[in-house]
């Protein structure tokens, strides 16, 4: 039985700065599964940035914007960094994602590598569970400008400087005053970001499942101040009113520099990014495993 993808795009580690060691891993890896993908009847594409850090050749590359309109599939290679990077950039096309983890398990890049034949066998023909996940839109507005636009599958933290004390942050939910919070930061996380920075933080785990947000103060002055969960469809506005060289991060991969009376306005993004995993595949697993439950237990 041929696949049922035809066009697969291969995407590796998402960085330029590389080891020499580690761009010769990647390119034995890549090579190894695109090798079997052919095999399994799909034409395979390597995305273009990975093939100039792992010095791959032999195959077509592709931007983004290619493998968005040209593959009906991508195989991520590395860890949840590489998938947060590459699901943000492919979500406008709904491109579906596999990732496969190269290190310690992943909560997005659930896959080992080791495994990986024996995985995507049935996967490839059809048999998988297909998972959304939701991305936040959010814009930093400057005396009624948009100086920032980003999307983030994880989160938008506002953190205040390195060597400052505390911001003062004032919450808006739908218009409506929350409060002004003073700490070293606010998280504002989605589902899939709750396993992250937000739960370091103290919040809440949040199904996938559950269209909601959660607002997590970072080390707030007032010990009352505690994470809120917020239906995702509210709009959040979050204005600097005190604090320097305060920033805004958004998967912590891109970041906008913050003045007093900057306000970053929070929505849902219009788009999703669909993850496909094996069959059998369960939240509750990942979790188990990454979060190390019931060890040394019966």
């Amino acid at each position: 039985m041929k696949s049922k993808f035809r066009h697969v795009a291969l995407i590796g580690k998402y960085h330029a700065n590389v080891s020499r060691g580690q761009s010769d891993l990647l390119r034995r890896v890549l090579e190894d599964i695109a090798h079997f993908l052919s095999g399994q009847g799909c034409d395979v594409m390597i995305e273009r940035e990975t093939a100039a850090n792992a010095s791959i050749s032999g195959y077509p590359m592709l931007d983004v914007a290619g493998i968005g309109t040209q593959c009906d599939l991508g195989l991520v290679v590395g860890g949840d960094g590489t998938m947060l990077g590459i699901g943000r950039q492919l979500a406008p096309f709904g491109v579906p994602l596999i990732g496969i983890n190269q290190g310690r398990l992943g909560f997005i890049t659930d896959i080992p590598l080791e495994n990986f034949r024996a995985t995507l066998t049935p996967m490839l023909r059809g048999d998988y569970e297909e998972d959304h996940r939701s991305l936040m839109h959010a814009k930093v507005m400057r005396d009624g400008h948009c100086v920032f636009d980003a999307l983030a599958m994880n989160d938008v933290v506002v953190n205040r400087g390195a060597i400052s004390g505390m911001v003062e942050l004032r919450v808006e939910v739908n218009g409506h005053f929350v409060a002004n919070q003073r700490a070293d930061g606010l998280i504002i996380s989605t589902p899939t970001g709750a396993t992250a920075y937000s739960l370091s933080a103290g919040g809440p785990l949040l199904h996938p499942s559950i269209p909601g947000w959660v607002l997590v103060p970072i080390a707030p002055h007032t010990l009352s101040n505690r994470p809120i969960v917020l239906s995702d469809q509210t709009e959040v506005a979050i204005e600097i009113v005190s604090g320097r060289d305060a920033s805004a991060n958004f998967d912590m991969q891109s970041l906008a520099s913050l003045l007093h009376g900057d306000r970053i306005i929070v929505r849902r993004s219009a788009h999703s990014v669909r993850f496909l995993h094996p069959r059998g595949w369960s939240y509750f697993d990942t979790l188990r495993k990454k979060l190390h439950w019931n060890e040394g237990g019966s």
